[in-house]
């Protein structure tokens, strides 16, 4: 092999190298891609009322996350302690984008029965439904901070903001036609 082609042999490999540890970081993630939707026995299940940025809730969510609460509990373990992956494979709760694709529903769904195909194990022997509703409302804090999942509306919001936004949103022809007052009402006796 002459210089020429050991220096593009070695510049390939180092190419490849960064690119393994660039995946292996969850660096290579790629463009978001959605999840598919949670099955008929999760669709239904929503985060409880009151537990988006509740900073109780947070704390409970934050000791569960880090194994502070159950030594066999530990999510940081795989996610990183600040959302940031230290497993490969692990997803990267900090990307807004592709973090704000999961509904609560589907997020519940794939912390109870885990994601087939990946080292992401069901956690539904371990943690209570209250207890991964915890997790996931600390969990959200890395890239949807101050959000929550308006289940109306099918999408993520800010605080407070849930179910408002389709009553303002939604077209004049779908408003509430108003009420006729009753025969023999005031607008009757007026025209008298």
């Amino acid at each position: 092999m002459n210089e020429y082609q050991e220096v593009k042999c070695l510049l390939v490999i180092g190419v490849a190298v960064m690119g393994l540890s660039m995946t292996a970081c969850g660096g290579g993630e790629g463009p978001p891609k959605p999840p598919p939707p949670a099955p008929p026995e999760y669709a239904d299940k929503h985060m409880p009322a009151g537990y988006w940025n509740n900073p109780e809730i947070l704390e409970e969510g934050k000791a569960i996350f880090t194994g502070l609460q159950n030594i066999d509990v530990n999510c940081a373990s795989c996610h990183g302690k600040d959302g940031k992956p230290v497993k490969a494979g692990a997803r990267d709760f900090r990307r807004k984008e592709q973090m704000q694709l999961y509904s609560d529903s589907v997020w519940f769904w794939r912390v109870n029965e885990g994601v087939t195909g990946t080292k992401m194990k069901a956690w539904k022997s371990k943690l209570s439904e209250d207890a991964i509703w915890k997790v996931i409302a600390y969990e959200s804090t890395f890239a949807l901070k101050g959000m929550e999942w308006d289940v109306a509306n099918n999408k993520w919001v800010p605080a407070g903001m849930a179910g408002a936004a389709s009553v303002a949103e939604s077209p004049a022809s779908e408003a509430p036609a108003a009420v006729a007052p009753p025969a023999g009402g005031e607008a009757e006796k007026a025209s008298e």
